[in-house]
């Protein structure tokens, strides 16, 4: 029959034009409601708007729609399309994929898509609303100079305050031979930062203040300082615009952090110096460059986990619109209503074949088209979750996104867990995954504020939490160790607060965690005490030195080094602020601090046994007969692993090669007390680092160490200290 063969002839075509022929090989003569500009068949891959040379070529995918609209602006702020172009569902559709190639278009071209379809949302979970203007999932840029939030709540039309997206070649940019770092994770050590609280204070004295090019500016410092990778909070597009509520000043509250993405291919544009459309890319891209002369990674903190659409009640800007039913986990009995196991309204359902192919080439891009070198997860565990919410085994995202040779050399740092109970550190699927390691920090804070009883808990930690990760066989280099993070205290307020201070945030100080392990030191905030300061000053260098001793890759919250504080806010997401913004006037007033981390971090580069990538062998000794490790207390080879009142713990480290051996000892009693120093034969002690001594006696410089002529180390109350043996014969030029 003539409509049989004419159906059959179109699969055809479309079975071709997947396979890789070019889309101008199939093409339809229909011309569209668009003057000067002609509509073809297109391809469904890749995904979102690709420059061509006489066009572009548009694909979404959008399975149980029934009919799609491509709307064409002439401007970022026209508040009506020029242009609109209906999509044929028997020419422009092939599976789940509507696709069309429309000539006379390029780069620059501002555009958006009306979708249209059943509305079920207690059955099935459709949410199609024609009034509603999506943007495209794949999109590498976003405008939202009319964007009105609450417009996208409801069912009118919100053409004219709508978000659109941008046709941008990524190809234009010139990396100047730019090529991946590839520092190994033993080697590594990260600093936390945002993009905009690194220099939008007055006080960073940048050109660029709040983007991108703030940060390379910073550049100096961060690497004066030591650090070798950056880790960068949310840059993809989210919503800063939102109102969350009114704070207590009467000033409204924004999403400041950015953990609540729309656009995952889209740097923030708010993070450029420039609005014109592109120019995030550009910027971004300098940015990345610039890091990488100087020697540090691009880290960034992707949100796998949520969307900004929220629940029910929040706004449609694509996702919802285009595949609700696809993008996230609903509620089985009634499928209105979201699944929360991100903890902000909604879920992405990560294991959905539409959203792993996402979240992979979204991962894949930031790599090839923009050289970064990791990411960090946030709630991780969500990518675990199958699609009924339940854990899986071997789930295909996180599978797929260890196995994608392009991502082979990549950095994948997980939050192994989410707001929904999955706890998942030293089990997360996949061996590459390096962990946020909770226990870690908990364990740490605990056994310097002087909580004691812990020094087995402790002695495992310092080794690379092997009760984690050794049952599946991986390595320390698997714990990414931390005691501070953007979510909850500065590393100063840790030492200054015993409880927290979120009242800014507007929410009756309900918000943020209780559970803080924190220790004011005798006074709640800031004081004139020469003996609190003093104390104080002391426990940030404990902190400090513990965790650059540790095996494992350090990661440093940015700031902690000068003793940012947050007044004792430890949920700050909202604080777009002094309150957040980094104050630079510290880094000067805390000079002795940043010096201290500095020359940490130079101690751990310059000595093999701190960066081993592999957990401590009873069975291996140097060739001075000196076992790798060796665990004490007081008191040689008496550690008190089961002393409930231990609050103090020694170890020595064998040194390999041209490695000295290392003495450490870590007194977290609140009394001094003296250590007994092994005798290696031959040798002498020289101390390195004592952070019961001021500065700049609290950490020496390499050949300046003092000489340890005792058979006993006092070792000061609540105090750290790290001795280095050289042989008898060597010349010091430290001091006594």
């Amino acid at each position: 029959m003539p409509g049989e063969q004419s159906r059959t002839s179109r699969a055809k075509d479309r079975t071709d034009l997947d396979r890789g022929s070019d889309w101008r090989d199939v093409v339809t003569k229909e011309r569209t409601q668009a003057p000067g500009l002609e509509l073809s068949r297109g391809r469904s891959q890749p995904l979102g708007s690709r420059a061509t040379p006489d066009g572009v070529n548009f694909s979404i995918y959008s399975e149980y729609a029934t009919g799609v609209e491509l709307l064409l602006f002439s401007s970022h702020d026209a508040t009506q399309p020029d242009h609109v172009i209906a999509f044929d569902p028997a020419v422009n559709k092939s599976f789940h994929f509507w696709h069309g190639h429309v000539t006379g278009l390029g780069p620059g071209q501002i555009y958006a898509y009306r979708v249209d379809g059943p509305t079920d949302t207690a059955t099935t979970g459709f949410r199609f609303n024609r009034n509603k203007v999506l943007i495209d999932p794949y999109a590498l840029g976003n405008v939202n100079t009319l964007w009105d939030r609450q417009s996208a709540v409801g069912p009118q039309d919100n053409v004219a305050t709508s978000m659109r997206c941008v046709v941008i070649d990524p190809h234009d940019y010139d990396w100047e031979g730019d090529q991946p770092l590839n520092i190994p994770l033993a080697d590594t050590v990260i600093y936390e930062t945002h993009v905009r609280g690194l220099t939008h204070s007055p006080t960073s004295n940048t050109q660029n203040p709040g983007t991108f090019l703030g940060v390379i500016e910073k550049i100096p410092y961060l690497k004066s300082l030591g650090v070798t990778a950056v880790e960068l909070l949310p840059i993809y597009d989210f919503d800063e615009q939102q109102v969350l509520r009114i704070g207590p000043d009467g000033k409204p509250l924004h999403n400041y952090w950015g953990y609540d993405p729309y656009g995952y291919f889209a740097p923030q544009s708010a993070y450029c110096t420039s609005p014109e459309l592109g120019n995030h890319l550009r910027e971004f891209r300098d940015m990345v460059k610039a890091l990488h002369r100087a020697g540090l990674e691009v880290i960034l903190d992707v949100v796998y986990n949520h969307t900004s659409e929220g629940n029910e009640n929040g706004p449609v800007i694509s996702f919802k619109g285009l595949a609700n039913e696809a993008y996230y986990h609903l509620y089985p009995p009634d499928k209105r209503y979201y699944m929360d196991y991100s903890g902000t309204g909604n879920t992405l359902n990560a294991n959905h074949p539409l959203v792993t192919k996402k979240i992979i080439e979204s991962l894949e891009y930031w790599v090839t088209e923009h050289h970064v070198d990791g990411f960090r997860f946030d709630l991780g565990s969500v990518l675990s979750r199958g699609p009924d919410g339940a854990e899986m085994a071997v789930p295909p995202s996180l599978w797929g996104i260890e196995l994608s040779q392009v991502l082979s050399d990549t950095k994948l740092i997980a939050e192994a867990w989410d707001a929904g109970g999955l706890y998942e550190v030293g089990r997360f699927p996949g061996k590459r995954w390096c962990q946020w390691n909770g226990p870690y920090r908990d364990d740490i804070r605990r056994f310097v504020k002087g909580d004691p009883g812990l020094v087995g808990a402790v002695a495992t930690r310092i080794g690379g939490s092997v009760d984690l990760f050794g049952p599946e066989e991986e390595l320390p280099t698997n714990s990414i160790n931390f005691l501070t993070c953007h979510d909850g205290f500065t590393l100063n307020d840790l030492v200054s607060y015993d409880a927290k201070h979120n009242e800014a945030n507007g929410e009756n100080n309900r918000d943020g965690s209780d559970d803080n392990k924190s220790w004011n030191c005798g006074v709640e905030g800031p004081t004139d005490d020469p003996g609190v300061e003093d104390l104080r000053q002391r426990q940030v260098k404990n902190f400090a030195a513990i965790l650059l001793l540790s095996r494992g890759v350090p990661m440093i919250l940015g700031g902690d080094e000068f003793r940012r504080t947050q007044n004792g806010n430890n949920n700050a997401y909202c604080q777009d602020s002094d309150l957040s913004w980094f104050d630079w006037g510290l880094a000067d007033k805390n000079a002795d601090i940043v010096g201290f981390f500095s020359r940490m971090i130079d101690f751990r580069k310059r000595f093999a046994t701190l960066r081993a990538p592999q957990f401590f062998d009873g069975n291996r000794v140097n060739d001075r007969g000196l076992p790798e490790v060796t665990w004490h207390g007081t008191e040689l080879g008496a550690p008190g692993w089961n002393d409930p009142n231990g609050a103090a713990l020694a170890f020595t480290l064998a040194g390999f090669g041209d490695d000295p051996d290392l003495h450490v000892i870590l007194n977290m009693c609140h009394l001094p007390l003296e250590f007994e120093l092994p005798v290696i034969g031959g040798r002498q002690w020289f101390r390195a680092v004592d952070t019961a001594q001021l500065s700049p006696n609290d950490i020496a410089e390499p050949g300046a160490e003092s000489p340890v002529t005792q058979p006993r180390y006092p070792a000061g109350a609540r105090s750290v200290a790290v001795l280095i043996s050289q042989p008898l014969t060597t010349s010091r030029k430290g001091r006594g």
